[in-house]
């Protein structure tokens, strides 16, 4: 397989049990590959792992390896972790996910939902090269499916950062620049 994953936000589309976060997790480099490489732009895994990674936001809201944060200490270490976290970002993406109420609950805690809100507003101030996003809106509000939607849109427009999208479906009426079927 070869990818070339363009600006904007494309989407892994897929049925259940297809690859889809399999395929995220070899992109974040969390599986190898068994041929070929991973590069974005100039900075390859297997040369410059740390730096590759530092490029790639990905996060499993399904696990429970964020059990021992609140959503507030876990952007702090989300901030440590990519160079280019925007910590100023936080408020509005705390607001518009409806966040406030939660900040200082831990992880476990909150509702799937809510991790998911949580886990959405750090891949929004991570600012990395590439941001993953496996079944983004599962589990949100409505009002919060539409807030996820105006963001996205807003990346879309992005001239160098690719958001990559892992669903069963395309967002209604979300500009999608590559399509990958698994």
């Amino acid at each position: 397989m070869s990818l070339d994953i363009p600006p904007g936000v494309s989407l892994i589309q897929g049925a259940e049990g297809s690859g889809k976060s399999s395929l995220l997790k070899l992109l974040a480099g969390d599986l190898s590959p068994r041929q070929g490489s991973l590069t974005i732009g100039d900075v390859s895994l297997v040369a410059q792992p740390q730096t590759y990674r530092q490029q790639v936001f990905r996060t499993d809201p399904r696990g429970a390896a964020l059990d021992g944060f609140t959503p507030s200490t876990w952007f702090d270490a989300m901030s440590r972790r990519y160079p280019d976290f925007r910590l100023a970002a936080l408020p509005d993406l705390v607001e518009g996910f409806s966040l406030n109420p939660h900040l200082h609950k831990s992880m476990y805690m909150l509702s799937t939902g809510s991790q998911r809100k949580v886990w959405l507003c750090a891949a929004f101030a991570a600012c990395t090269a590439v941001t993953l996003l496996d079944e983004p809106f599962a589990a949100l509000d409505m009002p919060s499916i539409r807030f996820l939607k105006q963001c996205l849109q807003d990346a879309a427009q992005h001239p160098t950062r690719a958001w990559v999208l892992a669903d069963h479906e395309a967002p209604e009426g979300l500009a999608i620049a590559c399509t990958i079927q698994v």
